[in-house]
């Protein structure tokens, strides 16, 4: 029985490498692919891709082949842009015929079929989803209102590193930053945090973690349709299917919990408060599911980003003691024995948030941007015709150190150069770096994500001086990073925490 369903596979192996193999010939006939590394028959250059750092793999070859590079990942073409002008074309130019979501399985079931704002592909429901995160949820009006969260929230963290340092111990940077971004989104999201019960945090932190570890796992149904068996084989479907139905009891509890009557009042509104409004008010004909995608959005897209963006920003400046000394001096300058920092002292801070977009250059939380080309759109890109449904992968990593951009050493943290008329909406508009996507698919929460690494770092800055570990030089400060759709510090970032006492 084993050998006659290896002989089946097998003959439908080669039936399909045929199939693909004639069908790529006649197709090279018709349409002249951007250059790119030749791949196998049927499995192209799947076999070639490194998971373990995909921006960099790609960046190499932009190095080879140039800012468009054609791959094919089993039956679906690739399309790979690594320079700002190549994005530029990609997310404003041809935006409409680009905006749409490759229709990644691990992400699609997470989201409840899509129906979420990140992972939706393009389409009425997406644009609904939009204007409910953008007008309702994430609002300049709406984050202005979380402002006492955020500020509470870092003032907790500061108390958490205060006592380290008064007992002269080491501060896990990673997960202090972790579980500040995490306790953000909570409160902001459904009104609690969890640092205070242990339990619930290490479940909700495992259950997060595996989402994320699942939207970018590798399934055979994303690359070969006709396989999707081996996903249950390999035991892959089953973890996501035990993912997905924990994170929906978790969804409707938090749900329960502000429909019941009996619940105290709360000060202001969270962001379940303000969905199960819409849904009342029947505005977008939201359902449940709608509310539990768009939970999950928060959740994933919230927590790694400010997190990440904090980490990455301290680790720069420990391999750039000058640089941390400079920001240092504006921000003591500026708030002298107040004793701490809140939102309206950030606008003085030039030198800070020059120093948090330098981060974002040149250690993007999400080094990758996906889209996928509309099937019923046609596209030509610099001569190239692009088929519908071909997935493109931007690395904002490599645009952000393009030197024909980045005059000066573009792999260099120099805040200095965004005090030179260079602001955040010029690079951005420009799309010379994407830490936050672009075009119409551009994240709602920037406004959000950007303020609270401000807070965070200009409060960590202006209270503590910082020292590595005994022994440890700046220079032995590692830059490797997880993969993931967000990019986090591999190893985690351990400094030694000094009280600043103001003179």
């Amino acid at each position: 029985m084993i050998i006659f369903v290896a002989l089946i596979v097998l003959i439908t192996i080669i039936s399909l490498t045929l199939c693909v193999i004639i069908h790529d010939q006649q197709e090279c006939k018709i349409n002249i692919n951007p250059p790119g590394p030749q791949g196998l028959p049927f499995i192209g250059n799947l076999l070639q891709f490194d998971k373990s750092k995909p921006h960099i793999y790609l960046w190499q070859l932009s190095q080879k082949y140039g800012p468009l590079v054609y791959l094919k990942h089993g039956s679906v073409p690739v399309l790979v842009v690594s320079s700002a002008n190549m994005a530029k074309q990609i997310l404003k130019t041809h935006d409409l015929s680009f905006c749409s979501r490759p229709p990644v399985f691990g992400q699609r079931k997470l989201s409840y079929g899509g129906i979420d704002m990140a992972f939706s592909p393009y389409n009425h429901h997406w644009k609904e989803m939009r204007k409910i995160c953008v007008h309702h949820l994430l609002s300049p009006k709406q984050v202005l209102s979380f402002r006492p969260i955020r500020e509470d929230e870092v003032s907790q963290m500061i108390s958490k590193i205060s006592r380290l340092s008064s007992s002269l111990q080491p501060a896990n940077l990673s997960d202090i930053a972790m579980s500040l971004a995490g306790n953000l989104i909570c409160r902001v999201a459904f009104g609690k945090r969890y640092d205070d019960d242990e339990y619930e945090k290490i479940s909700f932190d495992r259950l997060i973690m595996e989402a994320q570890a699942l939207m970018v796992s590798s399934y055979f149904s994303d690359h070969f349709p006709g396989f999707g068996w081996l996903d249950k084989v390999s035991g892959l479907l089953d973890r996501l299917e035990k993912n997905c139905k924990e994170l929906d009891v978790f969804y409707h509890q938090l749900i329960e919990e502000h429909l019941n009557p009996s619940r105290p009042k709360p000060d202001r509104q969270d962001i379940i408060d303000l969905m199960i409004q819409l849904k009342q008010q029947n505005l977008h004909d939201l359902t449940w599911d709608h509310i539990k995608a768009l939970l999950m959005n928060l959740f994933v897209a919230g927590t790694d980003t400010v997190a990440a963006a904090v980490v990455w920003t301290m680790t720069g400046l420990m391999l750039r003691p000058a640089v941390m000394k400079k920001a240092q001096t504006e921000i003591r300058a500026a708030i002298g024995e107040k004793g701490t920092v809140d939102e309206d002292d950030i606008k003085k801070f030039p030198y800070l948030k020059a120093m948090v977009l330098e981060s974002l250059r040149l250690y993007p939380p999400a080094p990758l941007v996906f889209r996928t080309q509309i099937l019923d759109q046609e596209c030509t890109v610099e001569g190239y015709k692009i088929k519908p449904g071909t997935s493109v992968f931007i690395n904002g990593w490599a645009i952000a150190r393009d030197p024909e951009t980045w005059e000066d050493d573009p792999n260099e943290f120099l805040p200095e150069r965004f005090m030179k008329g260079r602001n955040d909406n010029w690079v951005f508009d420009q799309f010379e770096m994407i830490p936050f996507g672009g075009g119409r698919r551009g994240c709602p929460g920037l406004g959000m994500g950007l303020i609270s690494i401000e807070l965070a770092l200009a409060n960590l800055l202006y209270s503590f001086d910082w020292a590595l570990p005994g022994g440890t030089m700046p220079g032995d400060v590692d830059t490797d990073a997880l993969p993931g759709l967000t990019m986090h510090k591999k190893n985690a970032l351990v400094l030694l925490p000094t009280k600043y006492i103001c003179p």
